[in-house]
């Protein structure tokens, strides 16, 4: 397949795209500026700003598109980016996954939300469940239309765990936001980009699905191995509410003092999907990312 793919630098973007080119799809990144890559690469140019150029990019020998973009934080540019892209995949069955996040599902309790759960989502995910049903919606319409929550990612020494090895490098301990009872759900990136792989293939329109391996993390833990990533001995610490939220923001620290446990066998048991790679606290461990300052 054809796939264009929005967000294809970042994080989650570049693990989905090193995967999909090992299955052998023809990846086409879309980018801002094309003149900071080199001529040969293929690549759309659009903005998530400008509607007209995302409605361009997605041409008749684009076979699918993947949303790993990261929102603008408006509510109405995202809508409208989602309409010029979902326009011309409307009436031809073409594939459009649009990735969300488990935060919108909100605190959940010590039973583990499905994707049948109800939404209750936190500041940093607002609108997102609107955006959610927005794609969702354009099943109906003849558009290959699924939804990828994905849990709080690892590995590649990344994600928010690789931020965590940061923080404790920086005040000589992990450092974890809320009580230490909180749990996280997580998924190491190449695993949920396995996922995306799948769905490109397997999902049905409509399909809403959780990119979730392991369904609670104490986020505690995640803390300690990612001092002994950074070179200390496993100690780790709370990190004040108010200080968290004036370092990081205040969305940012509520989303990582929400406590959550979440289920992801519905993409096992509907796509075959089968995560493999290491729990999170093995593989922060095992990496040797220098000593405390």
């Amino acid at each position: 397949m054809k796939v264009l793919v929005l967000g294809a630098t970042g994080y989650i973007g570049s693990a989905v795209v090193s995967r999909l080119t090992l299955e052998g799809h023809d990846v086409v990144p879309l980018v801002k500026n094309a003149a900071a890559l080199h001529p040969d690469v293929p690549v759309r140019v659009g903005d998530l700003t400008d509607p007209a150029s995302l409605r361009a990019a997605v041409t008749d020998d684009v076979d699918a598109v993947v949303n790993l973009a990261t929102p603008t934080g408006d509510e109405a540019v995202d809508t409208a980016a989602l309409d010029a892209l979902l326009a011309p995949l409307r009436g031809t069955g073409r594939a459009f996954v649009y990735t969300s996040g488990v935060w919108v599902l909100g605190a959940t309790g010590d039973t583990a939300a499905t994707e049948d759960t109800g939404t209750d989502p936190i500041a940093i995910v607002g609108y997102r469940p609107r955006i959610e049903q927005r794609v969702l919606a354009a099943a109906g319409d003849d558009v290959r239309a699924v939804v990828i929550r994905p849990g709080i990612a690892y590995g590649r020494d990344g994600g928010i765990p690789g931020l965590m090895t940061g923080w404790a490098r920086e005040h000589g301990t992990g450092r974890y936001v809320g009580p230490v009872s909180t749990r996280w759900p997580m998924v190491h990136v190449d695993d949920l980009a396995e996922l995306y792989a799948l769905a490109l293939t397997k999902a049905q329109p409509g399909d809403l699905l959780h990119g979730v391996a392991w369904e609670s993390v104490p986020a505690a833990a995640v803390a300690a191995a990612a001092d002994i990533a950074a070179g200390g001995p496993g100690r780790a610490e709370p990190w004040p509410y108010a200080e968290a939220a004036e370092s990081l923001g205040a969305p940012f620290a509520e989303a990582l003092a929400l406590d959550q446990v979440v289920s992801g066998r519905r993409a096992v048991e509907e796509l075959g999907w089968q995560p493999s790679r290491p729990y999170v606290l093995t593989d922060l461990s095992e990496l040797t990312g220098g000593t405390h300052a």
